[in-house]
């Protein structure tokens, strides 16, 4: 990112910052931006969340609109009336919701740019209220980036058409950040676990949702158990479906071997810890995680879906298994673990490819020169 150029105003507008992928290339982007001499600040649309303190703690303000549920007119004139703080400010909003209300906002306000970005693969209900809202925005919005390719191309064919152009900007990582795994961490994480030494560990990390699918993975990992003993799942993230999957993992008869952490702080830490890295998900924009997977040195199995194989090459870095497949997905794992030498080099691939193309301050590069009014 450039810093010879004139610094930006940067208004970033989210939903909020709990812990999430969103959420995290939010954070990173604006601490890159402040590093090179930006100054941006961060509006959550509701409360701040979780991680709203890491921004703070680092000098970036964070504003909440405390939106109530519905159309709140004072959440959209407190937007307005922060957005308006500084004149000629680039706004940078992330998904929908956050971007049409910003729209709205932005009226009577000296923004000089208004960019968004698409985080996932496009809404399942294109013909929804907030969708028809969101494409009513394009109008006053100058770029839309989506994170992959795939999700652009599925963003054209649904008439997300902004005034200066749709395209693809994908997330990038703190990559210098992540370490990658070692015998060291592993013997640390099975000690932690009270797992037997030698166990080898298949991790994950996501939110407990439908989207996720962790439900196909721990039928995966139950046919895994039973042919290969010596190993756990451990599951990273918390959500609705928790109480759930455990019953799930119970009834499966590898219950034993499944490890639920909850929502984590120490997530670089635990990655290091894993011997295989399964994203089991049934749709993916540019997964956050599979990144931080890649950028740790970890063979991967990831779903065929949304943007998965713009990051993970099959049988380069990793391998790609059709979504919702227990045995494919099992007989994917089965075949790392048997193969250690393998296993290494789809990760050691992977983690040159991260270091190479995922960084946060190549994804905040591109993104200052759509700031500027470059066509991408």
């Amino acid at each position: 990112m450039s810093t010879t150029a004139a610094s930006l105003d940067i208004a970033h507008v989210v939903e909020n910052l709990e812990r999430g992928g969103l959420e995290r290339m939010v954070i990173d982007l604006a601490l890159a931006q402040r590093a090179a001499g930006h100054r941006p600040r961060v509006a959550c649309l509701f409360a701040p969340g979780a991680l709203a303190d890491e921004l703070r703690s680092q000098g970036v303000e964070v504003f909440a609109c405390h939106k109530t549920a519905g159309l709140d007119l004072g959440a959209v004139r407190r937007l307005r009336a922060w957005l308006g703080a500084a004149p000629g400010t680039v706004v940078h909003t992330h998904n929908a919701n956050a971007h049409y209300h910003s729209v709205a906002a932005s009226f009577g306000t000296p923004v000089s740019r208004l960019l968004n970005t698409r985080h996932g693969m496009g809404a399942a209900q294109p013909r929804s209220r907030g969708e028809w809202l969101y494409r009513r925005s394009m109008w006053r919005t100058d770029v839309v980036a989506a994170v992959c390719e795939a999700a652009r191309a599925r963003f054209a064919d649904q008439g997300v058409r902004p005034r200066a152009r749709l395209l693809a900007v994908p997330n990038g990582i703190r990559v210098e950040t992540f370490a990658a795994a070692n015998a060291e961490r592993r013997a640390a994480l099975r000690n932690v676990l009270g797992l037997a030494p030698g166990t080898r560990i298949i991790g994950t990390v996501g939110r407990l949702n439908p989207v996720k699918d962790q439900a196909t993975l721990l039928q995966a990992f139950a046919r895994v158990h039973a042919e290969a003993a010596d190993t756990a799942l451990v599951l990273v993230g918390d959500g609705a479906l928790r109480a759930e999957l455990q019953a799930l993992a119970g009834a499966s008869g590898a219950g034993e071997a499944v490890h639920f952490l909850g929502d984590r702080g120490d997530v670089r830490q635990l990655l290091q810890g894993f011997d295989v890295f399964a994203l089991s998900s049934r749709s993916e924009g540019y997964s956050m995680a599979l990144l931080e997977a890649c950028a740790s040195g970890l063979p991967i199995v990831a779903t065929d879906v949304g943007g998965n194989r713009e990051i993970v090459a099959d049988d380069r870095n990793g391998l790609i298994v059709p979504a919702a497949d227990a045995t494919a997905l099992a007989t994917a794992l089965l075949g790392l673990l048997r193969d250690p030498a393998r296993a290494q080099r789809l990760g050691t691939v992977g983690r040159d490819w991260a270091l190479r193309e995922a960084s946060v301050q190549a994804m905040a590069a591109r993104y200052e020169a759509l700031y500027r009014g470059a066509s991408g």
